[in-house]
């Protein structure tokens, strides 16, 4: 029941009408017995610092923020983590005395759904599909977290460049090699875990995969595909046909809704109550089919 005491979180972007977000936040409320909402708000782009204002003049506990906000929130808020400055990308606004403090989930959510699927990136060699705001926070996780080499491959070597240099400057060692897609022959021999972080996939285009010659898939020991949606990418289906692994991003959903649920409410949430969660996400999915 909605109350006077109720706390309220929310998410703004746009579009935000299919956000899965809600399924987390307010199944590990009713899980922990807390008098706690969350709800998806529109904002426009113009209009995103009045947005933060207005959340916290109105006692918001928290906000995530998705596309296209993730950069733009930065100059509206009272103190950014370390983390989410080296990348310049915010997704959870955390109400402190004097405005929010921003935090990237996203990488502890990559990574907490690495570990879950059984992945270390540790010593592993990382072929990275993919250049924009995904994929650049994907580069920053395996350089972060001791991935020995990343390739990164995107159809404008200009921007994998780019990206290159920022993740290595922040990681502060030459570990990401650029390089454009067809260059993935190029790659020195071996088994890699590939991480698709491209719109490729994605509706309409959920027959096609970003690099579709069989060759390069026998690379591929591992693939996870930042996509949920569809559950099963052309990605995730030409990885099995070589005889790998392969994995979807809903996991990755999961555990950055989680990191942020933890951080608004000093809580520590457990893997059966995560578990809860990932299954009320995958009963809107379908809903969505």
């Amino acid at each position: 029941m909605i109350d006077g005491k109720t706390a309220v979180c929310a998410v703004i972007g746009n579009p935000v009408e299919h956000t899965l977000s809600p399924a987390i936040h307010n199944t590990l409320a009713k899980q922990l017995g807390m008098n706690l909402t969350y709800v998806p708000f529109r904002v426009e782009a113009q209009a995103v610092g009045e947005a933060v204002k207005g959340a916290y003049a109105l006692n918001l506990l928290g906000l995530n923020v998705t596309v296209p906000h993730k950069g733009a929130v930065i100059p509206f808020l009272e103190s950014v983590d370390e983390e989410a400055a080296l990348i310049g990308a915010v997704n959870t606004l955390v109400r402190t005395e004097h405005g929010y403090r921003g935090y990237n989930t996203d990488l502890k959510g990559l990574y907490r759904a690495f570990l879950s699927e059984g992945i270390r990136l540790e010593g592993e060699r990382v072929i990275l599909l993919g250049a924009g705001g995904a994929a650049r926070a994907a580069a920053f996780l395996c350089a972060l977290r001791g991935a020995d080499r990343i390739y990164l491959l995107n159809r404008s070597q200009d921007r994998a460049v780019q990206v290159a240099e920022e993740v290595n400057q922040g990681a502060g060692r030459e570990c990401v090699v650029p390089m454009e897609l067809s260059g993935w022959r190029r790659i020195p021999a071996g088994s890699y875990l590939a991480i698709q972080g491209t719109s490729v996939g994605l509706s309409p285009r959920t027959e096609e995969a970003v690099i579709e010659e069989e060759d390069f898939y026998r690379m591929i020991h591992t693939g996870f595909d930042l996509v949920y949606r569809p559950a099963d990418t052309k990605f995730m289906r030409l990885v099995r046909g070589a005889g790998g692994r392969a994995f979807n991003g809903l996991k990755m959903l999961l555990y950055q809704g989680v990191e942020a649920f933890e951080l608004w409410n000093g809580v520590k949430v457990t893997e059966e109550q995560a578990a809860v969660c990932y299954e009320r996400m995958k009963e809107e999915l379908d809903k969505c089919e």
